[in-house]
């Protein structure tokens, strides 16, 4: 070859949308630790807002 690619070329392969969009959706039924993550994010996320309103409750300013 003189530096070109040939037509065979799995690198410049032309996959059709629907192809990709099967292969896309096979691939995320494989994956395990998706739902997993999501889960540990969210209930990060909510253990630090719960954390920040216990803390930050004791500097309310009281008018009383």
């Amino acid at each position: 070859m003189d530096g070109q690619y040939s037509e065979r070329s799995p690198a410049m392969e032309h996959n059709p949308a629907s192809a990709w969009l099967t292969e896309a959706a096979s691939a995320a039924e494989r994956q395990g630790a998706g739902n997993l993550l999501r889960v540990v994010l969210i209930v990060m996320v909510l253990g630090c807002v719960l954390t920040a309103w216990f803390l930050l409750r004791g500097y309310k300013q009281k008018d009383d």
